[in-house]
């Protein structure tokens, strides 16, 4: 007997109320971030400011990351019914915010060689000016990080179980989705927010004290920053893309289903990969000294909601 199709079932909670609205909100925040990097720049160059200039050119990647991260909502949604994604397309959201976090780390990067450069080449700054283009940008940040700000929890109920010899299941309830797409684009915005801080406390220290090299200095501290929200990231859309997550605590918790239920069993294969926010798919091999249904441990996990997938083979020794 074939066994039943996950993808109905993966689409149909893949699309609901609280994506359209982050990738609604993640638009506008692109639109109002181009608007204030053109800003920024110009006024960046015109001012002589470097703590201005490398946050419009901060801001300008972030426009184009979170236009990926756009992107990523409009592709996911578009193939969500094609039968070739076997899980549903939940990864393109993730590799949308992989890509982002390649984007951040290379700001960071960008930041750091201009603030090193405007370090040892210091240059005439008009400091009113820069400071209002600055506080003006930490606003817009500050309303674009409103937009993307909070994950929303979403509870799904669904059950699946043919009766067969490798069993298939499918549950899950009450969990708190984490939008990694959604996180990419906010630290992004964070990371503005951060950098615009950084360059009006740069500039308003110059301008009272006289102390031009705060301004490539704070642009120096913004790129350190940027680059350790990049790495962390990178890390964590990484290892979602290349399944490295057998450290879950999902994994121990069928190891424990096992032993506890079933004494004559032990776990001779076991593969767990994400296909959802916080929603696992399953593979589990046992080798039993008595027969055991595979329908009976299939029950048995079903305890743990994230597992909405879940294939079991029994070998009897």
């Amino acid at each position: 007997m074939p066994a039943p199709d996950i993808a109905p079932f993966i689409h149909s909670h893949q699309f609901n109320h609280a994506d359209a609205k982050a990738e609604r909100n993640t638009r506008h925040v692109v639109f109002i971030t181009a608007a204030m990097m053109v800003v920024e720049i110009v006024g960046g160059y015109w001012l002589n400011s470097m703590a201005l200039l490398a946050d419009g050119w901060h801001m300008s990647s972030h426009a184009l990351a979170m236009g990926l991260s756009v992107m990523a909502y409009v592709l996911a949604r578009r193939y969500a019914k094609d039968g070739r994604f076997a899980f549903g397309t939940w990864k393109i959201e993730i590799l949308g915010g992989y890509s982002s976090a390649l984007l951040l780390a290379v700001v960071a990067a960008l930041m750091m060689v201009q603030s090193l450069e405007r370090l040892f080449v210091p240059a005439a700054i008009q400091y009113d000016d820069a400071i209002l283009i600055a506080v003006l940008g930490l606003g817009v940040n500050l309303l674009c990080a409103w937009l993307l700000k909070g994950e929303h929890p979403h509870e799904h109920g669904h059950a699946h179980g043919p009766d067969h010899g490798h069993a298939h299941g499918h549950g899950h309830a009450g969990h708190r989705h984490h939008d990694v797409n959604l996180r990419a684009a906010y630290l992004h915005v964070i990371a503005d927010a951060a950098t615009s801080v950084l360059a009006i406390v740069a500039l308003v220290g110059g301008k009272l004290y006289g102390a031009a090299w705060l301004d490539p200095a704070m642009g120096i501290v913004g790129s350190v920053l940027v680059a350790r929200w990049a790495w962390g990231l990178l890390r964590e859309s990484g290892r979602i893309l290349l399944d490295a997550e057998m450290d879950q605590p999902v994994v121990e918790e069928i190891r424990d289903v096992v032993r506890q239920r079933f004494t004559t069993a032990a776990v001779s294969d076991l593969h767990v990969w994400r296909v959802g926010r916080d929603s696992y798919a399953c593979i589990l091999g046992l080798v039993a000294s008595s027969a055991i249904r595979a329908e009976d441990v299939r029950r048995e996990l079903a305890i743990h909601e994230e597992l909405v997938h879940v294939t079991v083979e029994v070998a009897v020794a």
